[in-house]
Order: C-alpha cells, then structure tokens, then sequence
C-alpha cells in the first residue's frame, strides 16, 4: 500500500500543528521550511485540511493555522480516508478502467482487498495523540531541521 504525497502531506502538517502550544498560531512557510518541501503543495493541503474542520485558519497580518481539535480526536484512519483521491492499488479495484482478462476469477484482488482493508484498519487504532507522545524530540526535531539516528 501506497500513500499519495497528499496524504503524506497532510499527515506531516496535522503532526506538525500536534507538536506546537494549541493557542499559537503556525504558518505553511515554517512547515514548508521545517520538513523542505513545498510551499505550494501545503497551501492545497492546509485549505483541505480546513474544509474538512481538522486545523482552523486566520487569516490576516497576524494569522495562521492551528488543530482546530484535541488531537485526540483525529483519528489517522480517518485522515488517511479523507485525504486519498482512491484506493485502487491495482487495476481491477477501478470497475471503470479494469481491462484485466482474468478479473472475473482471480483470488489475488480478494487478497489485496483484505490486506488493504487490515491496513486501514491498523490506521483506525490511531489517533494524531499517539503519534506525538514524543512531543518533546519532535518538536526539536522540526524547529532545528536536525534529524537524530
């Protein structure tokens, strides 16, 4: 299983937002900066983070972004759910474009499907919270761009 970058995205910003003092604000340049990756693609991001009421936006001179819930209650199953376009890993998940001969008897699809489906459901058992019980070294780690071994 695979995870768009979009998805990845939004994972890093809601960790990122987790990690910071709920009442400040963060802006997408020091998330940009703090993980090197584009600006552009985490101004899409942030805006569907907002619409789907995970992180409330400012805006204005003295604007930004912060969790708009306890990260206890964002769960990373949902997140995950709402930020992938689809979950078609192979062809035969897409009924639209499935030209695949043996499709109609094939056991390898049920395979995936339920593998997919475990995936998923490990995600469920997650919330944002449990992924920053190192609240500490994470935001050392985002705030000095040093990575640790």
């Amino acid at each position: 299983m695979r995870l768009t970058q979009y998805t990845d995205y939004s994972l890093r910003v809601l960790l990122y937002l987790a990690v910071r003092d709920r009442q400040s604000l963060s802006n997408i340049k020091e998330i940009a900066d703090a993980y090197q990756i584009s600006k552009n693609h985490l101004m899409k991001v942030t805006h569907e983070l907002g619409k789907l009421g995970l992180i409330e936006t400012i805006r204005g001179r003295k604007g930004g972004i912060r969790l708009a819930k306890n990260p206890k209650e964002i769960n990373i199953g949902a997140v995950v759910r709402q930020t992938e376009e689809d979950f078609h890993i192979v062809e035969c998940f897409n009924s639209e474009l499935n030209k695949c001969t043996i499709s109609p008897s094939c056991k390898l699809k049920h395979v995936l499907y339920e593998a997919m489906q475990a995936f998923i459901k490990v995600l469920d058992g997650y919330t944002l919270q449990d992924l920053v019980m190192n609240k500490d070294e994470l935001n050392f780690l985002l705030l000095s761009g040093q990575q640790l071994d």
